[in-house]
């Protein structure tokens, strides 16, 4: 499938995403086309031991996992213009799964910033999240070593901060509890190898 020539000044829909070709990765925010860049190490290494954590907790309940480059369309309607590929999230409502899309509002998210992104997810996702009614919504930035978690609570968001030596519940699934100091302490690992600070 040929890649076509993306415009900022030009508004899509998700089904101009669908056409797009799945090796390079877009997300939609009120039709505007933004790329995903690659992840680094560190954004990769934190993906693996949160999801490890929470696919342990899952196992033989309801909800499920799922990570970019899945997506979510929070609007059900063809034609949104707002498609989102988390770096992680929860789902108790599998009908809603179409084998490429979630279509619908996730129980749980959570995005890793990186200098490319964070702006996007601490400013325009957040809100998109909170509109749509995400249940609850975790930031994790690396470079500072901290974790926000909103909760939805009175059609807003309760901000709970933690350090990455913290262990960090989750309020909509009860009983997770992922220990940030042995998610970091990975990181730590790989900077000592290779000799590279990587915040």
């Amino acid at each position: 499938m040929t890649q076509p020539l993306i415009k900022k000044d030009k508004i899509y829909t998700y089904q101009d995403y669908l056409s797009w070709d799945e090796d390079v990765r877009y997300e939609l925010i009120d039709g505007v086309a933004y790329a995903l860049a690659a992840p680094l190490q560190i954004h990769q290494i934190i993906h693996r031991e949160v999801s490890y954590n929470i696919t342990g907790f899952l196992k033989g309940k309801k909800c499920m996992l799922l990570y970019a480059p899945s997506s979510v369309k929070l609007n059900a309607s063809e034609l949104n213009d707002t498609v989102f590929e988390p770096d992680l999230f929860v789902v108790c409502d599998r009908s809603k799964l179409d084998g490429r899309t979630y279509n619908g509002v996730p129980d749980l998210i959570i995005e890793i910033t990186s200098p490319s992104t964070a702006r996007i997810d601490k400013v325009y996702k957040f809100h998109k999240y909170l509109q749509a009614g995400v249940k609850e919504y975790w930031i994790i930035e690396p470079d500072i070593g901290s974790i926000s978690v909103f909760v939805l609570e009175n059609n807003n968001y309760t901000a709970f901060v933690y350090e990455n030596t913290d262990k960090v519940p989750s309020k909509v699934l009860d009983g997770l509890v992922i220990n940030m100091a042995e998610v970091f302490a990975e990181i730590e690992f790989l900077e000592k190898d290779s000799g590279n600070q990587y915040n």
